[in-house]
């Protein structure tokens, strides 16, 4: 299995901004350089698994949030994407954004069922 640097740098750097830190303030903090920091925001260096754990700490958050889109089982987190997506949101907003979803996993369910019958 191959993983998704991009997607762990994209979360870092959510992590991040959420945390009030700059790239500076955050590689102190997990005790890398900060151009490795930047390198590892935007997916163009492999992380280690000690880099990571550093990095969660620095953070005060979980690996999984980190992670969760390298994980076949994240649920939890995609949860949290969502209502975090949604905590700002206006009545309309809320009502399209459901309908949305609904129709786009109505798709999906269809989609999977044809390609079964394949």
């Amino acid at each position: 299995m191959k993983l998704d640097y991009r997607a762990i740098g994209k979360r870092i750097k959510i992590e991040r901004i959420k945390a009030d830190l700059t790239q500076e303030r955050l590689s102190e903090k997990a005790g890398v350089s900060p151009a490795y920091m930047s390198n590892i925001e935007t997916g163009s260096t492999r992380v280690s698994l000690t880099t990571m754990v550093a990095i969660a700490n620095a953070l005060g958050v979980i690996m999984d949030d980190l992670m969760c889109d390298n994980l076949v089982k994240c649920r939890v987190q995609f949860e949290q994407d969502i209502a975090d997506t949604l905590a700002d949101c206006d009545e309309f907003e809320i009502r399209m954004i459901a309908d949305m979803a609904q129709a786009l996993k109505d798709t999906l369910r269809r989609d999977a069922h044809l390609r079964s019958q394949l």
